[in-house]
């Protein structure tokens, strides 16, 4: 969930792009409506394919950048910059858990706060055999898939670009990945969502918005350049994705994680590829899917547990409450953390040109 940096105001800061800060929208939109109605099904399961992708493009972009420039990956600079992206507004949200289940004990589990706590910092949320704690925090299995894959992959391209070669090295990770999806799905059955918060189920859909980076000039090629069908194909796509979120009940079958996740990620590396040249948004109209997709880290942060907080409310009122909470702890959550931790970081990239972006 890398950022690419909005003031709040709509104006662009150094390195954001506001087509990827809408699709980014999208997808904690699609998160928001999964946890809203039961109509939207596959809503969450799209949304986090789709930032997924979206992260493999951005941070690969990161890598290749330092791997030109340095010829390395200057990985605590690399960490460095994750840190103060990801913790800060971690933090703020655990603070705010262990105010609610552990000072109020509102879900009388203010046993599981300290183990909770540590699970979610350590970012082992979706390792078997380590108990996840509170219900309210096992939505952080999505982060742990993903710095776990970054630990790996910075090794895995400066390998690939000093040794054997960029795609032969890509493609036997793909395939390694694959792999491991498929024994995982051969192990678990017929109970196959067991599979769901592993990385081995993810790590593709990762991979997929990588090489859409790598090979971004090949995919430009690929797709078509007239206005017209730039945005037939981009509504096609938009329209797949919707359809999936309808459906319900994916994490059940073995297609989520063969086909359909995958297939998600194509598409939203589609998207990627024309909005990542959008200096301005083509409509007003998209002013509030930019703005969700600037607070869309913290948005994820705080969703499913205000969720969990509110169900003893039910019905209509508990989604309104539920939207209307997580968008007002996300707000607040670039304003006090992230927007000011951003300009440090900002200052820091500054004497490391290598990384601004």
């Amino acid at each position: 969930m890398v950022d690419n940096g909005h003031d709040g105001r709509g104006v662009a800061m150094r390195g954001r792009l506001p087509g990827l800060d809408l699709l980014r929208g999208v997808a904690v939109a699609l998160v928001l409506l999964n946890h809203a109605h039961p109509f939207f099904g596959g809503a969450g399961v799209v949304g986090v394919t789709m930032f997924f992708a979206l992260s493999g493009y951005l941070i690969t972009g990161v890598l290749v950048r330092d791997i030109y420039l340095t010829g390395g990956v200057r990985l605590a600079v690399f960490y460095r910059n994750r840190a103060l992206r990801l913790i800060p507004a971690l933090l703020l949200f655990l603070l705010g858990y262990v105010v609610v289940e552990g000072v109020f004990n509102h879900l009388g589990e203010r046993g599981l706060v300290p183990q909770s706590v540590a699970v979610a910092l350590t970012y082992t949320t979706n390792i078997p055999g380590i108990p996840n704690g509170s219900g309210s925090l096992y939505h952080l299995w999505t982060l742990a898939t993903e710095e776990q894959f970054y630990v790996l992959w910075p090794l895995v391209l400066l390998f690939g670009f000093r040794r054997v070669g960029l795609r032969r090295v890509v493609g036997l990770v793909a395939a390694g990945v694959v792999m491991m999806c498929v024994l995982t799905l051969k192990l678990t059955e017929p109970d196959v969502a067991r599979v769901y918060a592993l990385p081995s189920s993810w790590w593709l859909t990762i991979m997929i918005g990588s090489v859409a980076y790598l090979g971004r000039e090949e995919l430009a090629r690929l797709l078509p350049t007239t206005a017209g069908r730039r945005r037939a194909l981009q509504l096609v796509v938009l329209a797949a994705i919707g359809v999936v979120a309808a459906i319900p009940g994916l994490a059940h079958s073995s297609l989520m994680y063969l086909l359909i996740a995958p297939g998600v990620a194509l598409g939203t590396a589609v998207l990627i590829t024309y909005a990542s040249h959008w200096d301005t948004l083509p409509s007003r109209l998209l002013r509030p899917l930019l703005h969700l997709g600037t607070i869309s880290y913290a948005a994820y942060l705080w969703n499913a547990a205000i969720m969990r907080w509110l169900e003893p409310i039910g019905g209509l009122l508990a989604s309104v409450l539920v939207v209307t909470l997580t968008l007002a702890a996300a707000t607040a959550s670039w304003w006090l953390v992230e927007r000011p931790v951003q300009r440090l970081r900002a200052r820091l990239d500054r004497r490391q040109p290598a990384l601004q972006r």
